[in-house]
């Protein structure tokens, strides 16, 4: 009977905050949320992973208090400050205590989002370890805070892979439960797409996907375009009028994707492989674009 409300959970989820897919994920999160579990969110850039986050929260009829992953958000900014002056002036008394997000969201029952947590400094990481595991913060003068029921953290982690992420800690890892996300499938992304852009017809809908989803899987190229991407090629090709079709497409797709693939090789054209694409999808060539 559990499982059967969780996957109508699931559906009123999906119908209520318009989520195209992600049956599977959803069920994933909401047994971790109903088990006491954190989430830890895995997936390439633009698949929806803050989304899901956030209409799970609103779901939940919690608060959403957001944390984007850098080197500069130390243990202190996560958990909390003391304000010099007030302190000079009154002593370490609770109105000096400045509470940050990690402070906020416990007090207060709610979602602490940490988008991309492997970009966060290990200090930020272990100030983390104590209220997952008990509810509890130790502020020094101030003392223990306890975390009020409904406090949960959703955090998201790109692929290990991508430059400029830290590897997360054993300890930090074992405490959270594990959701992946890939790509959608093609159908999915379509869908999504003509979701946000509703006047926009199935052909552009379809080319704009084909394009983007060749990116990901093409040989000379060690990241395509993501989700995003794809949205923003729709939307711009259907802009543009008065060329010549593989022109059209190609300008498009000059103003979208060069600074969001990356190439193998320094020496590599992206702008040659975005030319070949272009005329490989418009000529109608099959390639393996639903691998992700």
């Amino acid at each position: 009977m559990l499982a059967k409300e969780i996957l109508d959970e699931v559906d009123e989820i999906r119908q209520r905050y318009g989520i195209v897919g992600r049956r599977a994920e959803l069920l994933k999160m909401l047994i971790a949320v109903r088990s006491g579990r954190h989430i830890l969110l895995e997936g390439p850039v633009g698949v929806g992973k803050t989304l899901l986050a956030k209409s799970l929260a609103e779901y939940l009829s919690r608060d959403f208090v957001r944390v984007d992953g850098d080197e500069r958000l130390n243990e202190s900014k996560l958990i909390g400050y003391w304000d010099p002056p007030m302190v000079l002036k009154m002593g370490y008394v609770d109105d000096a205590f400045i509470p940050g997000p990690l402070t906020r969201a416990a007090t207060s029952g709610s979602v602490l989002f940490i988008n991309e947590l492997n970009r966060l400094p290990e200090s930020a990481q272990n100030a983390l370890l104590p209220v997952m595991d008990e509810g509890l913060i130790h502020v020094p003068h101030l003392g223990t805070i306890k975390a009020k029921d409904g406090f949960l953290i959703i955090a998201t982690q790109n692929p290990e892979e991508d430059v400029g992420v830290l590897r997360l800690s054993e300890a930090l890892k074992d405490r959270f439960v594990l959701v992946k996300l890939s790509y959608p499938s093609r159908d999915e992304e379509i869908d999504i797409v003509r979701k946000h852009i509703p006047e926009l017809d199935l052909k552009t809908a379809q080319i704009s996907v084909d394009i983007v989803r060749r990116t990901r899987v093409h040989p000379s190229l060690s990241r395509g375009g993501s989700v995003r991407s794809t949205i923003d090629l729709a939307k711009i090709a259907s802009m543009i009028n008065g060329n010549e079709e593989e022109e059209r497409w190609y300008n498009a797709a000059l103003m979208v994707l060069p600074q969001r693939i990356e190439s193998r090789d320094s020496s590599i054209d992206k702008e040659a492989i975005i030319r070949d694409i272009v005329r490989s999808i418009l000529s109608g060539e099959k390639g393996d674009m639903d691998f992700r």
